[in-house]
């Protein structure tokens, strides 16, 4: 595709959605470390100094998609929150029922994950102070958003859950890199099946992490 330069503010922003939602294709058939500017910028058919123009990296392409997915996710969430835990069960069903949501509904978002795990070694390095500054803030927004959905779920984790919210979505960016491996080291793992141990399935890493997490933090009773 090709475009006009954009003049008003309106076909600016027009601009910058279809710079992200070709960036979120490409996250569909690519992982987030194959993704370039200047794939981007051929596939929006505008040349990488007018992409620029939008985005000051590609680290920030992706810093905005991974907000955008966030968003997202925590808005289903709360939905399947409120769909399968009992408010009346003890306090340990809870958290097992908890623990479960989460790890199901992340390992249902591979790319949300993956640019979880991307974020603090890859994401954030590249660009200016505004534009990581800017990402933080709106980062405490979902991050208290989150907080209030496991509180509403477990009320005596108390505030402990804005920890464990943040290290949910840590572990699932880190989990995530085990469960994927590259086409190498999968034939490495089919050549001798004693290496695929280290091949993880992420739903079930990441609940057993966040049951063993939850049922440590929360109060004995």
């Amino acid at each position: 595709m090709s475009f006009q330069r954009a003049r008003t503010e309106e076909q600016r922003e027009i601009r910058r959605r279809t710079i992200l939602d070709m960036a979120s294709a490409m996250l569909d058939e690519m992982p987030v470390a194959a993704v370039t500017l200047n794939e981007l910028s051929r596939r929006v058919g505008l040349a990488k100094p007018n992409v620029l123009r939008y985005f000051e990296s590609r680290e920030a392409v992706l810093l905005e998609l991974l907000d955008r997915f966030l968003r997202e996710w925590l808005t289903e969430l709360a939905d399947e929150l409120a769909a399968d835990v009992d408010e009346s069960l003890p306090m340990a069903e809870r958290a097992t029922a908890v623990a479960e949501i989460l790890s199901r509904s992340l390992s249902s978002r591979a790319v949300l994950c993956d640019l979880f795990g991307a974020q603090g070694s890859v994401l954030e390095h590249n660009v200016s102070v505004e534009v990581v500054a800017r990402y933080k803030r709106t980062s405490l927004d979902r991050l208290t958003t989150m907080t209030a959905l496991v509180q509403k779920y477990l009320p005596e984790l108390g505030e402990n859950a804005t920890l464990f919210s943040l290290q949910t979505m840590v572990m699932a960016g880190a989990l995530s890199a085990y469960s994927t491996p590259p086409p190498s080291l999968q034939a490495a793992y089919q050549a001798e099946p004693d290496l695929a141990r280290f091949h993880l399935e992420l739903k079930d890493s990441l609940e057993l992490a966040l049951t063993a997490t939850l049922l440590g933090v929360l109060p004995r009773r």
